[in-house]
């Protein structure tokens, strides 16, 4: 591919003698040699009993970064991920080092305005506004235990039970007052169906069958739960009133006419950020579509791991880590990087197409107005505006983030 530059950086033998000189002034501050005192091993007696070579990875560590930066001042090449890197020869005469080096691939944009795209309206509905508000009372519902009665769909059913698979106890299939919101399908088909209409101390026994897409050893097998309801318990929902509103944090409602307004607005500034988010999905897909790049296999590794990282820090706020969520959903690391592997190669392209439109439309961000937004985003985060930058990589990375919101402005507004 063009975007790859190979190059090769050779060390000679004063420069490699100097790093393995270094390499072995570390290793012999711990190195015990009989008749030595530790770390007063000379270099020769070293190399006699352990041979040159054993220096060599150390030197090789400790030469790397220096002979990198040599290959990009040599190639001038501006890379994208981090290198490739192949020891073409090495001994005690000196190293080669050969750079695989991958710049940023050739973007040829293609049409990115008059794209016939257009943003959906957003609309809400009277039954939408009644279905939010009727969510808001459950969510405020009280929990009444019933003292008679039949279980019935919404109730929350406490139960007892027991499964059974050809004869034998199922392992993981007994409970003691579980508590099962009828309705929820926490269990598999046909269990909660099955309790409904039971009363209040009723047992019963229900023979169902594991789904087909169940674990491997139970799935389409026959299985026989014995079930005792213990309580059933009913959602008690709060009346439409003064109190209500207040509970929801509508100090300034006074009647459901009003009520009925704030939901309505609300669910519009969701539709509409929806319609928004869509509209611009669409105009970037479109836009790529019509956009020519080619990605290398590197650069969607590196977004994948990116994105790996982010994602293990999302899991970290729940208490959870990457390895257990693997554990948890049977899933393997090479499975996820797969799954992830069309929406990386989507963030690449959308960033590639924004910073070509940004390009050919001659899009520059002046000073001030990278001081007004980090500013501004220093106020929303409450923080100082060198702990700011500090965080986010610098002011460059702000100056960044602007340029691509005025491209993406350029593509919004044709």
């Amino acid at each position: 591919m063009k975007n790859v530059k190979e190059v090769t950086i050779r060390l000679e033998k004063e420069e490699w003698t100097k790093a393995l000189d270094k390499a072995f002034n570390n290793k012999k501050k711990d190195l015990k040699v009989d008749g030595f005192r530790k770390g007063s091993c000379p270099k020769d007696i070293y190399i006699k009993k352990f041979g040159i070579e054993s220096l060599f990875m150390d030197a090789v560590d400790l030469s790397i970064n220096d002979a990198y930066h040599k290959a990009l001042e040599e190639s001038k090449a501006v890379p994208v991920c981090e290198p490739k890197l192949d020891i073409t020869s090495i001994n005690a005469d000196g190293v080669e080092f050969k750079f695989t080096i991958i710049e940023k691939p050739e973007v040829k944009l293609g049409k990115y305005k008059a794209l016939g795209i257009k943003k959906e309206k957003a609309k809400v509905t009277k039954e939408e506004v009644e279905h939010e508000i009727t969510h808001l009372q459950e969510h405020l519902a009280d929990i009444v235990e019933l003292e008679e009665g039949t279980v019935e769909e919404g109730n929350t059913a406490v139960i007892d039970f027991e499964g059974f698979v050809d004869g034998k106890k199922l392992d993981g299939g007994t409970g003691t007052n579980y508590p099962l919101e009828i309705g929820s399908h926490t269990f598999i088909p046909g269990f909660e169906e099955g309790l409904v209409g039971m009363k209040i101390g009723e047992e019963k026994e229900l023979n169902l069958k594991f789904p087909d897409e169940y674990v491997d050893n139970l799935k389409g097998k026959d299985v026989t739960f014995k079930v005792k309801v213990t309580k059933i318990k009913k959602r008690v929902l709060p009346e439409i009133n003064e109190d209500f509103f207040k509970d929801l944090g509508y100090e300034d409602v006074k009647t459901k006419e009003e009520l009925e307004k704030e939901v309505e607005k609300h669910l519009t500034e969701h539709k509409e950020a929806d319609a928004e988010n869509k509209y611009i999905g669409e105009l970037l897909n479109k836009a790529i579509e019509n956009m020519e790049v080619e990605v290398n296999p590197e650069i969607i590794d590196e977004e994948i791991n990116r994105m790996l990282n982010q994602y293990r820090d999302e899991l970290k706020m729940q208490g959870i880590t990457l390895e257990q969520y693997l554990e948890f959903t049977k899933t393997t690391m090479e499975s996820l990087k797969k799954m992830m592997e069309p929406e990386a190669i989507n963030r690449i392209k959308s960033r590639y197409l924004l910073e070509a439109i940004a390009e050919k439309e001659k899009i520059e961000i002046t000073a001030e107005e990278t001081k007004a937004e980090t500013t501004a985003m220093a106020k929303k985060y409450e923080v100082s505006e060198e702990d700011l930058l500090q965080m986010i990589g610098g002011e460059d990375m702000i100056s960044y983030d602007l340029k691509m919101r005025k491209a993406l402005e350029v593509l919004k507004n044709n």
